[in-house]
């Protein structure tokens, strides 16, 4: 029996490749979690997008505490089985009328993930609206290889490559707007993209990326995930360390040696679609 999600859920996951919305936090455990993002911020003096990536959770405790919520632990389970690894989180954030956006993409063209099953989870911190730019995604096509992708950077596409498939059908696309507190699923094949934010508030979301334990890291050697729940019997990943306070010394030091691995690796995956 599923411990989180209906079978319904579970089966339209797996035939659109995303699934939303699920609540996790309550309004109040929000309003807390973006008020300490926004404390951290202060200190940064900018964006935390824009300091702590690929592993935005590693350097602090609160952080840690929503990767590992049993709530959501327990969705990931019903789709990915119960040996969860987190390698990775990143924070998308756009401010009050802003024009980022996220061009149309598939996680997959970079990660290096084999094989590609990384299961996304994206927590709204604060509401994600169609007007904020909630994401989008076009339903089935991860069961369709690799599309091809250009890099087409501009200031505003908040892919840090511009990575983005033209040609897209619009019509084709469905909007899943998150209440704060709430999380979508994605696989990392689905096509998602999401525009710009029109409201007068910041929209702000953090994606969580979860595998089993078969799953590997191909780019480089050294990859690193935190095991969240059940078993590694493959040892593919070292483990990662935990923070004991915000900005945690030796946690800051990983998490910029895993984005220097990231940024200099290899594209291996061919383009296959």
């Amino acid at each position: 029996m599923p411990n989180r999600l209906s079978q319904q859920q579970i089966d339209f996951y797996a035939n659109n490749g995303f699934l939303g919305p699920v609540d996790l936090l309550s309004a109040e455990e929000c309003l807390e979690v973006r008020r300490h993002v926004e404390e951290v911020e202060q200190k940064l003096g900018g964006q935390i997008q824009k300091r702590c990536q690929i592993k935005a959770h590693l350097p602090f405790p609160f952080l840690t505490d929503i990767v590992s919520h049993p709530k959501l632990l327990d969705a990931v389970e019903d789709l990915i089985g119960p040996d969860i690894l987190c390698w990775g989180s990143s924070f998308f954030q756009k401010e009050a009328d802003d024009k980022t956006f996220v061009s149309w993409h598939q996680d997959s063209t970079y990660y290096g993930i084999d094989p590609p099953d990384t299961c996304t989870a994206w927590l709204a911190i604060s509401e994600a609206s169609i007007a904020s730019g909630c994401m989008r995604f076009i339903p089935g096509s991860h069961n369709k290889g690799l599309y091809s992708h250009e890099e087409l950077k501009t200031q505003q596409n908040l892919l840090s490559r511009g990575q983005t498939v033209v040609g897209i059908d619009e019509s084709k696309a469905k909007h899943v707007p998150l209440k704060a507190g709430q999380f979508s699923f994605h696989k990392e094949d689905c096509l998602h993209a999401s525009h710009p934010n029109t409201t007068n508030d910041r929209r702000i979301g953090l994606s969580i990326h979860f595998v089993a334990p078969h799953v590997r890291e191909t780019n480089f050697p050294g990859a690193s995930a935190m095991l969240l729940r059940g078993q590694d019997k493959y040892g593919y990943w070292k483990a990662d360390l935990r923070p004991k306070v915000d900005f945690d010394p030796e946690c800051m030091a990983e998490l910029d040696r895993v984005l220097k691995l990231y940024r200099t690796a290899p594209e291996k995956r061919k383009k296959t679609a």
